[in-house]
């Protein structure tokens, strides 16, 4: 089988993310005898400075972690609605959906506290170790990639007549100057390397030359009750223009930061075909892989020839049940109460065999969500709008072609789908996986003094009262970001995820099945033919990002795809577009064979900057 590079395999490392210089520096970090989560914290915060259209230090990031002969975890780092965030008080704005852009989207910022408790608890390097790659490429520069010089002059207009601080950041001269980045030239934050500069120096002088895990504590009271909460809630305060296209202030405080940190949780799993598969709770959108692996035949054989046309509609017709599920039940609801996600029930047998019958020969054009425990299904207004058509088609055919998980950015700096996605395993056995998001260049304005911008999470809570997902102060908004982790025989021996907001489950499970039906490669498992394949998407439920649309009876593939299985699934009534060859997808994946403790690792060659390293 054709594939653009090897699958890596060696005994010391592997890595693979959506940037090779975070790959590239969190190897140094496993060369210099750190393990991978060492490693990761590393390479999470390098993807701020590199990545700053997909995700930024005030953003979230999930990670599910499985320490070698531990219990695998989710760290959880998606911080919850502020207190004043209620949907009275967005409505009493005239607004009917949490705008886009801007400081009214903020929940209160959870990546830089996840990768301090994963440093702290999990790691072995100081906090200076880890940070000093982040701060040379923010101090000394690194050439942007296109997507970064492509999202910026997107947004040129915008950062110069209402933005100043972000124009001042990624604009050639300034606001006056206007130009934004070259591809080939470098592009410096010297705020951002400022402020993990001044971190240090306050975290070192508050631990008293303590021990490496006070002064990571040390930095976290710094982040949530220092000098970068202070410029954090200044920001929150000054009206802004968003996506509304109106100036809003936004609803972050002192309090909301000092009153939150970032937590442990168990995995939700699944069974599937003698793996068992490890997800983040309904508060991502992770079960939501595990209903469309639940809605197949538990007998691989019994599924259709792999990228074969009744294969892939089988898939997007899963899919389409899964996220209509995802749409009704999904949220951070968790208090066991009678608005609780029945999980149990969404991924019972009983529940998908019923749900499975619904699948038939012919593409779907509604939305669906199921009555587990026979509760009927809640969803918004807005949803059953564009479900039936009454809010207008999702977006245009060229916007779903862009594919790729990489932003389509509206002028006024709305978009969907910026996300980027990081795999470690050590030579220990360590594994990891972590989906950076938020805290966007394009999300909000760069607060001055710390060069980095907050994020937008709320915009995928509904303003309605009542609802699974509906915004509600301490909650979580209900996210799209969703690593993945596998186990053999309860063993884990593959780490895995993506970029691409409501697209990351589909491509996920492609990808994985890719890795479970086919056959391996050196006697491993086949990573980077399965990341290679072929790949496609649908729209056919609500998106998860503002302005939270649909495109009913969708199906985007590669132009790759075989002219056969377009044309057998435009017979079963699937609205097909052909998009770009290489559009669909930057999956991230390494693997660990526990018998013979080889490790390997792929990475996607979609977009140009993904790369896998190891040895």
């Amino acid at each position: 089988m054709f594939t653009t590079r090897p699958t890596l395999q060696g005994t010391f490392g592997m890595v693979s993310s959506t940037h090779w210089l975070a790959s590239q520096s969190a190897m140094a970090v496993l060369e210099d005898g750190g393990n991978a989560f060492d490693a990761a914290v590393a390479a999470g915060f390098v993807l701020h400075v590199v990545e700053p259209h997909l995700n930024g230090p005030a953003g979230e990031v999930p990670i599910i972690l499985a320490p070698a002969g531990g219990d695998v975890r989710v760290l959880c780092g998606q911080g919850p609605a502020p207190a004043g965030a209620t949907v009275a008080h967005y409505r009493s704005l005239g607004l009917e959906l949490v705008p886009g852009t801007g400081p009214l989207a903020a929940a209160v910022p959870g990546a830089f506290d996840a990768w301090m408790l994963l440093l702290r608890d999990h790691g072995t390097k100081s906090l200076a170790d880890v940070l000093k790659y982040a701060i040379g490429y923010a101090e000394d520069g690194h050439p942007p990639v296109e997507r970064v010089v492509e999202t910026v002059e997107t947004v040129r207009r915008l950062f110069q007549e209402e933005w100043p601080s972000s124009a001042e950041v990624y604009l050639r001269g300034g606001p006056d100057g206007g130009e934004p980045p070259r591809t080939g030239e470098m592009l410096r934050n010297p705020a951002l390397a400022a402020t993990w500069r001044r971190l240090l120096a306050e975290a070192g002088a508050k631990a008293a030359g303590g021990s490496r895990t006070a002064v990571i504590d040390a930095a976290r009271e710094v982040w949530r009750g220092g000098f970068i909460a202070e410029a954090l809630v200044r920001q929150a305060g000054r009206p802004t223009m968003d996506t509304s296209g109106e100036r809003h202030a936004g609803t972050l405080s002192a309090e909301d930061l000092r009153g939150w940190s970032a937590s442990y949780e168990d995995p939700v799993t699944y069974d599937w075909n003698g793996w068992t598969l490890c997800k983040a709770g309904p508060w991502s959108q992770g079960p939501a892989f595990l209903q469309q692996l639940a809605l197949l035949p538990q007998d691989a054989a019994e599924l259709p020839e792999y990228g074969s046309a009744k294969y892939v509609h089988l898939l997007v017709e899963g899919c389409k049940l899964a996220m209509a599920d995802r749409e009704a039940w999904y949220g951070d609801a968790g208090d066991g109460g009678a608005g609780a996600v029945p999980l149990g029930e969404l991924l019972s047998d009983e529940y998908n065999a019923t749900r499975r019958t619904l699948i038939g020969d012919e593409a779907s054009y509604e939305l669906r969500p199921g009555a587990p425990g026979g509760r009927q299904p809640r969803l918004s207004a807005h949803a059953r709008a564009v479900a039936s058509g009454e809010a207008g088609d999702f977006e245009a055919a060229a916007a779903a072609a862009a594919g790729g998980g990489e932003p389509t950015v509206a002028g006024d700096g709305g978009t969907r789908g910026d996300t980027c996605h990081l795999d470690i395993v050590d030579r220990w056995g360590n594994m990891l996986s972590a989906t950076p998001s938020g805290g966007w260049l394009q999300s909000n304005p760069v607060v001055p003094e710390l060069g980095f911008p907050l994020g937008t999470r709320l915009q995928m809570a509904w303003l309605e009262e009542g609802l699974p997902n509906s915004l509600t102060p301490g909650r979580r908004p209900r996210t799209t970001l969703t690593p993945s982790l596998a186990l053999k025989d309860g063993v884990p021996v593959m780490a895995f995820g993506t970029p691409g907001g409501d697209q990351q489950d589909q491509w996920q499970v492609h990808f994985f099945l890719g890795v479970a039906l086919r056959a391996s490669v050196r006697g491993g498992l086949d990573l980077q033919g399965a990341i290679d394949a072929p790949s496609w998407h649908t729209d056919g439920f609500p998106s998860s990002f503002h302005p939270r649309g649909m495109r009913a009876g969708s199906v985007t593939v590669e132009s790759r795809t075989a002219p056969e299985v377009v044309a057998g699934l435009r017979r079963r009534g699937h609205d097909v577009l052909v998009g770009g060859a290489w559009s669909e997808g930057r999956l991230c994946a390494v693997a660990r064979d526990p018998r013979s403790g080889v490790l390997s690792a792929a990475a996607n060659p979609r977009g140009m900057q993904g790369y896998a390293v190891g040895r």
